[in-house]
């Protein structure tokens, strides 16, 4: 699997892009009277003369609830990944653990009593970067949790690439993995719910991977889904992951099977979008129509939804791990419901579309929307309990094994982190075993998934840092290459860090020790990197000099738009990179002498 990059981390949540062609359509601005005007169109209590039983009043109200970016977290996560922060109403905010299936059912289950037109969508990368659990199992274990949550239908994400398009195709149909084989005497059924890539084609048909869209019946209630991952999905996954494919443009694709589900008479429409955008709060009830609709937040997912068809009624996405609801106006200036649950199952969306029987149409005036916590003060849902106990105890004796020691928490926030310092001098140490010569070490930010944090998560003691920890930080299975550039070209790989593609979101490499510079956010694209500053154990670098670089398989290949990444010389392809981290720790830690977290000073950042 690929590491990523940091949006997605939040990012391989996903890179803010320029540069996104700008699209003409042609809308058609169709008036809709509020429901209070309709609703006297069918009086209450009419019956069917034929039967004499009551007819459905005009007016029906479907309840979608929505989720993204659960990663595999089927146990709560640990740190700032499982908590969201509360905007109180004297303006003051407040942190809430949250997150985890055991809750997260018990939410949605109750969130369904009483809403017997209930369907449950998801926004992609419902799996990959996986705690162990998960991972450890080809995600074997996430499918079967959301089959027993009752999804009904989810888009696919970047994060469903990381082992290929055949192995996406095994967890929707089912099949024991091809290398790994069974993991019980039962064969894996695969997911209950259809998997929705409508602008990911295989290159030599042309034709969608899996089904572009579903339609959703419920005694004549007719919604229509759209699944669709982001175009750039090839940046951000290895090109293994993706060899074959062929990823399009989200809004043509989209509004092509919005024309194709209307000719089949479908009219409701919700598009499911692995991409998204950045609220201007962290807060998830954050008001992001302030001061007016859609004001308060940017990103991808503002163009695409101010581009897509009318006939569309709601976007639910994904990709970034923000969470909002916001109404962005549709091209013809129609406010249209946009949502975001965050990421690892800590929060839950519950959207009402208020479906009109005379048109099969959603009343869009009667759109209400909210994000809730999947706080742990419900009780835990034991078929849920079950399932985590069962796969747990297959990955006890690999997960709980120890291997190394930490005398505080190392997380992985900042430009700079002191897990991604720590990642990146264990690869470093790495690639000196391979090569003397290696001279530094570089670590996508997104690759880093999550901190390591002193106390204890289950019985192995304080400090203690074991490979079901190791393996959340590090679950890619990405090798540690080592390459050859010159001094020039190291330059403008750290240019690239706020360039290019990487000019919006900056991604900022994590740096091995020894490796020293400036970074100016008062500037603009490269400029933002004070070149006299780059320094190598105190040494300006020199621009025609060679120097021996250890990075992982997924930036050796260019990822991350770090194309100078991809252009090294004198390739040697090392092991695995988590491996190198456990080597690292065990080398450099005891019971008596953990390891401190780096001071993450490496990077003197100028704001």
């Amino acid at each position: 699997m690929p590491a990523i990059s940091q949006s997605d981390q939040p990012r391989r949540s996903g890179a803010i892009r320029r540069g996104r062609r700008t699209y003409r359509l042609v809308a058609a601005a169709a008036g809709l009277a509020t429901v209070g005007a309709l609703a006297a169109a069918m009086p209450a209590g009419a019956h069917d003369s034929k039967h004499g039983k009551p007819l459905p009043s005009r007016y029906q109200d479907v309840q979608l609830l929505s989720f993204n970016d659960l990663h595999g977290n089927l146990e709560p996560p640990s740190g700032s990944s499982g908590r969201v922060t509360e905007l109180q109403a004297d303006g003051t905010t407040k942190t809430i653990d949250a997150g985890g299936v055991e809750y997260l059912a018990t939410h949605l289950r109750e969130a369904r009593k009483g809403n017997p037109y209930s369907v449950t969508a998801a926004g992609g990368d419902m799996v990959g970067a996986s705690p162990l659990i998960s991972g450890l199992f080809h995600d074997e274990p996430t499918i079967e949790a959301l089959n027993k949550l009752d999804l009904d239908v989810t888009s696919v994400g970047n994060h469903e690439f990381d082992e290929g398009a055949k192995e996406l195709a095994r967890l929707q149909n089912g099949g024991c993995h091809p290398t790994a084989g069974c993991y019980s005497d039962k064969k894996f059924k695969g997911a209950d719910f259809p998997y929705l890539a409508a602008n990911v084609l295989d290159e030599k048909t042309g034709r969608p991977i899996l089904k572009p869209y579903w339609v959703w019946k419920k005694n004549g209630v007719k919604v229509g889904f759209i699944g669709v991952t982001l175009e750039d999905t090839p940046g951000v996954v290895s090109a293994e992951g993706v060899k074959g494919l062929k990823f399009k443009d989200e809004v043509e694709t989209i509004n092509k099977y919005a024309r194709v589900l209307q000719k089949q008479g479908v009219k409701s429409i919700v598009a499911l979008i692995h991409e998204g955008g950045q609220p201007a709060s962290g807060s998830y009830n954050y008001n992001c129509d302030s001061p007016g609709a859609g004001d308060g937040i940017s990103g991808p997912i503002v163009d695409i939804a101010k581009n897509i068809s009318p006939s569309v009624d709601a976007l639910v996405t994904g990709h970034t791990h923000a969470a909002y609801v916001c109404t962005i106006p549709d091209p013809s200036g129609k406010p249209r419901m946009v949502t975001s649950a965050a990421s690892f199952g800590r929060l839950y969306t519950d959207t009402t579309l208020t479906y009109d029987r005379f048109t099969g149409d959603i009343a869009r005036t009667a759109v209400k929307s909210a994000n809730h916590v999947v706080t742990r003060t419900v009780a835990k849902a034991p078929d849920m309990t079950e399932l985590i106990s069962r796969w747990n105890t297959l990955a006890a004796p690999i997960g709980n094994r120890a291997i190394g020691y930490i005398a505080a928490d190392v997380p992985n926030t900042g430009t700079e982190s002191p897990m991604g310092d720590l990642i990146a001098d264990a690869q470093f140490a790495y690639g000196k075993k391979l090569d003397p010569e290696t001279d530094l070490a570089l670590m996508n930010p997104g690759g880093v998934r999550a901190g390591l944090t002193y106390a204890a998560k289950g019985t192995e003691g304080d400090g203690v840092v074991t490979y079901a920890e190791g393996f959340t930080v590090q679950p890619f299975s990405n090798t540690v290459n080592l390459q050859d550039f010159t001094g020039a070209q190291l330059i403008k790989v750290l240019q690239e860090q706020v360039s290019g593609s990487n000019a919006a979101s900056p991604k900022i490499l994590q740096p091995s020790t020894g490796l020293t510079y400036t970074l100016d956010l008062t500037k603009t694209g490269a400029d933002r990197i004070v070149v006299d500053s780059v320094k190598l154990n105190g040494t300006a670098i020199d621009p025609a000099a060679t120097y021996r670089v250890a990075t992982n398989s997924f930036l050796a290949g260019g990822g991350d738009g770090f194309t100078t990444l991809g252009q090294g010389t004198g390739d040697l392809v090392g092991g695995d990179d988590l491996a190198a981290l456990v080597d690292y720790l065990t080398a450099n830690s005891s019971a008596t002498g953990p390891i401190a977290p780096p001071a993450a000073n490496r990077i003197a950042v100028v704001q």
